[in-house]
């Protein structure tokens, strides 16, 4: 499972990140997204524990918890939708 991390301070690194998740087990990866133009972080993370009970437990304390003056939305990530809508597909000619 991964944990979806939102409402990030752009303060945070993933050394801060590993560091609160820590508390709950072994942290396997933390991925924070940045912005392609900008390079700028985008506001939230994902994190990969050890175990499920570990992530279950961060998810339970960590979910609405004030952080880096925000308040966290912690919860399971859910799978990444194929936005291949054809919105870049050529329209034909009418």
């Amino acid at each position: 499972m991964t944990i979806y991390v939102g409402n990030l301070s752009y303060r945070a690194t993933e050394a801060d990140l590993r560091a609160v998740f820590a508390d709950y087990g072994e942290v396997k990866r933390v991925v924070l997204p940045t912005d392609r133009e900008t390079g700028r972080l985008r506001g939230f993370a994902f994190v990969d524990m050890n175990e499920d009970a570990q992530e279950d437990a961060a998810i339970t304390e960590l979910d609405g918890a004030e952080w880096m003056g925000r308040q966290l939305r912690v919860n399971k990530a859910k799978p990444r939708e194929d936005n291949s809508r054809g919105s870049w597909s050529k329209k034909e000619d009418f």
